[in-house]
């Protein structure tokens, strides 16, 4: 006992010199010497529940203490006091339990526990005062993870002092060698102050009745929203044996839109939201339990025994700090006749394979992996289905849309529908002239551009559908497209990043400050390409071409975070995290990954979602010295295309295919009709037909797998793909089971692969420095090397920075 003591006092000496906030180490100690004393020496990490992992961030161990439950169905309770009393956040949960001794894990959080003892009985209750739901952990789920920005708070003046753990072991026969269990979770808390604060929403029928034998019985649950806006990231379902599908919905307008559906005999863990759902005042949250009583012989209720029933529909979400409200319930059905419109998705079972059933009974000896998302696991089998063709892709000479009298194309997309959406420039340019030294617009008497600069094509006729962006924009660049069908574009004079709907004359959203080139997280210098995650709704902008950087925002604008340099060129080969120019994004959300075309170091760079973090790098020789844009489709293709050669270099401009999880190029094309001049933007469909943008050649390119150009019928991966029309239409099935299904926006993934950031000889990212005429979209110029997207007769001035 005194060398535990010994221990505890150091390790609390410590935390008192390195975590700011602490109390001293004697009263922290005084906190955990009686929590810490009767711990099971069996129980991992139970003589040092508190871990420092940095200057601000903690770890918090909360675990049974080592306890043998004596009857099935036994709720056991305990407390763990927060060791620090001002505010803190939770940022990461990881679980350590096992079905086969844990029906299932509550977190709670609160002022006041029930009781003082080690351990007690819940029908003592969870907290004396308000209790939170902080975590849910069930059948074998994975981690849980929150998303950048975003904690829940505890501490300080208005978060709870107390983590209360509930544990409901079910069937206790696996305790019949009397071993004692240590279940629990690990926190991970930090200081640093988050701007989105977490919150549980729980949904939960109370009087539910099950007759016996009945086939279909629904729990339906629904309750007006009277707060501020709250935007959720992640669901989870519960029910015990009788449950077949729980399904959960905004209704807004009448409108019902799917916040999650899940089996509750899967693993119930907590899956993202697949689409970001935002909740506005009087919205309605609606869910749907469908049960069978099939096999029962007596009525099953809502209760709390493994023979019971639940119905619990669990949403994680967010909202400003200001207005964070952390826990909040529904418990009513307001108006059950809505449930007549509810989809019909909502009622049809979810099936579950054998093989994850005798997982969930505790047969664990084939599923190692069960930590890894089924939409990973998904994506990796349909890469290797699709990438078994001898895939090629070769010019489409009968569509019409190279004939299309454009300005110069700087972006392209896909739509929700598929058409295909172009970004130009109309009757403006990008020359030697448009900026000043400072990266000013110099060419702002000319007003915006007069033209509609974004047109919408039907992607087999190229039949004009639609075209909206008059008098908004002086200089275009990046596009992409939400799930949603929102416009979301990039103004290099502007220093802006927009959002519009596809009908709307005036922006929705605006980030940047017109006309201001800066660096800090107000401004934008020359952005490049924007993306936005269909999962979390976050933003993704590329910045730019004197900036050298990826800056991250919440749905709604706010700034979360930023990551990248500027490349050293006196180091020679750039490091991970460099960048010069930035130029195209492409957000791949079945590997939680957003790749960056970095332009003139001539590579792409993969970062993870969440972090930033560098994952890896993409170089070929064959790229040549610029990769200017990088497109995903699913299936696991990148698609991209590269700058001209300089004078002496022989590599040509193409595009490339490549095998995402490996980099390796399994082709390259390049037209019939006309050559490419300069390649600017690539955009790729579920289908695998890509479309390139060239801005100097002023022209739109339509490439197509030669298995269609050859009228051939193919059956890959879930998808038959036939060609039925002689002009170039296509037909494609795809099979409703499919789990990537078609993601939107550039790569199909609604993020554009490509941040490449242009610079010179001599540049330093140090302050604003200026950039060389070789980090610019104009044309280059055989002497000098430059970039231009200009049209201009006369080539840019050496010493001058070049557009793009």
């Amino acid at each position: 006992m005194a060398g535990l003591v010994g221990n505890l006092l150091i390790l609390f000496f410590v935390f008192q010199n390195i975590c700011l906030g602490f109390r001293s180490s004697l009263s922290v100690f005084k906190r955990y010497k009686e929590t810490t004393r009767l711990l099971s020496n069996e129980c991992p990490g139970s003589d040092r529940p508190v871990i420092s992992v940095g200057l601000s961030d903690f770890a918090l161990d909360i675990r049974m203490r080592g306890v043998t439950p004596k009857q099935s169905d036994t709720y056991l309770c305990m407390s763990v006091p927060l060791p620090v009393d001002d505010e803190a956040y939770v940022v990461d949960f990881k679980p350590h339990a096992s079905m086969d001794t844990v029906h299932h894990m509550l977190l709670f959080g609160c002022n006041e526990p029930s009781s003082t003892e080690n351990y007690w009985d819940c029908d003592k209750g969870t907290c004396k005062d308000k209790s939170n739901i902080l975590y849910a952990w069930a059948r074998n789920a994975p981690p849980t993870r929150l998303p950048k920005g975003v904690g829940f708070r505890v501490g300080g003046e208005t978060g709870g002092r107390y983590f209360v753990l509930q544990v409901h072991y079910g069937d206790i026969s696996a305790f019949r060698d009397k071993h004692k269990d240590c279940s629990g979770v690990t926190l991970h808390l930090t200081h640093q102050k988050q701007p989105l604060i977490a919150g549980m929403y729980l949904m939960m029928s109370v009087n539910t009745v099950i007759p016996p034998g009945e086939k279909v019985v629904d729990a339906d649950i629904a309750c007006h929203y009277k707060r501020f806006p709250m935007h959720l990231f992640a669901y989870r379902v519960h029910t015990h044996r009788l449950g077949k599908v729980v399904s959960g919905y905004r209704v807004r307008n009448g409108q019902w839109t799917l916040i999650g559906r899940q089996s509750p005999q899967l693993p119930q863990a907590f899956y993202p939201v697949e689409h970001p759902v935002d909740v506005s005042y009087d919205d309605i949250l609606a869910a749907r339990c469908v049960f069978s009583g099939e096999g029962r012989t007596t009525e099953t209720h809502i209760g709390g025994t493994a023979n019971d029933e639940m119905c619990n529909f669990y949403i994680m979400y967010y909202m400003e700090a200001k207005h964070a409200v952390s826990y909040m319930t529904c418990t009513q059905n307001m108006n059950p006749e809505m449930f007549r419109n509810i989809p019909q998705e909502a009622n049809i079972p979810i099936p579950v394979k054998s093989d994850m059933l005798k997982m969930m009974h505790g047969h664990h000896e084939e599923t190692k992996d069960t930590d890894k998302s089924s939409l990973l696991q998904q994506a990796k089998k349909e890469e290797g289905e699709i990438l078994d063709q001898d895939f090629h892709i070769e010019e489409a000479v009968e569509w019409p849309g190279l004939d299309l009298k454009l300005g110069q194309v700087s972006g392209l997309a896909l739509d929700p529908e598929n058409n295909l959406v172009i970004f130009h420039r109309g009757d403006h340019v990008w020359d030697e002239n448009s900026f000043d030294s400072k990266f000013v617009y110099q060419q702002r008497g000319l007003g915006p551009i007069e033209q509609n600069t974004i047109i919408v094509l039907n992607p087999s006729n190229a039949k004009l559908l639609n075209s909206v962006g008059k008098s908004l924009f002086y200089l275009p660049h990046g596009l992409s497209i939400d799930k949603n069908g929102n416009y979301w574009a990039t103004d290099v004079a502007l220093h802006q990043v927009f959002k519009l709907g596809a009908n709307n004359k005036e922006p929705l959203l605006i980030l940047g400050v017109a006309l201001q080139p800066g660096s800090d997280k107000n401004h934008f210098c020359q952005p490049t390409d924007v993306a936005v995650d269909p999962i979390t709704g976050s933003i993704y902008v590329s910045d730019g071409y004197c900036n050298s950087r990826i800056i991250q925002f919440s749905p709604n604008g706010l700034y979360m975070m930023q990551w990248g340099e500027g490349t050293e060129t006196s180091l020679g080969r750039a490091r991970p995290g460099q960048f010069r120019i930035p130029h195209s994004l492409a957000l791949i959300p079945d590997f939680s990954q957003l790749c960056v075309a970095d332009r003139e170091n001539g590579r792409i760079q993969c970062f993870r979602l969440e972090t930033g973090e560098f994952i890896r790098e993409i170089k070929h020789k064959s790229f040549g010295r610029e990769l200017f844009a990088v497109s995903y489709a699913p299936g696991g293709l990148l698609f991209a295309v590269n700058g001209m050669p300089y004078p002496g270099e022989a590599e040509p401009v193409q595009g490339f295919v490549m095998n995402f999880s490996t980099g390796e190029i399994i082709d390259t094309f390049i037209p019939v009709r006309k050559s490419f001049e300069m390649p600017h933007d690539v955009v790729a469909s579920a289908d695998k037909t890509v479309f390139v943008g060239d801005v100097h050649a002023r022209a739109v390119w339509k490439f197509a797998s030669t298995e269609k150009m050859e009228h051939r019928s193919v059956k890959k991966a879930g998808i038959e793909v036939q060609e039925i029309k002689a002009d170039g239409e296509h037909k494609l099935d795809s099979s409703s089971g499919r789990i990537l299904g078609r993601l939107r926006g550039k790569g199909s993934g609604g993020l554009n692969l490509g941040n490449f950031f242009a610079s010179h000889k001599g540049y330093s990212r140090k302050g604003f420095d200026r950039l060389s005429t070789e980090g610019s979209d104009q044309e280059k110029d055989e002497d000098d090397g430059t970039d231009s997207e200009e049209e201009c007769s006369a080539p840019p001035p050496p010493s001058a920075p070049s557009s793009s």
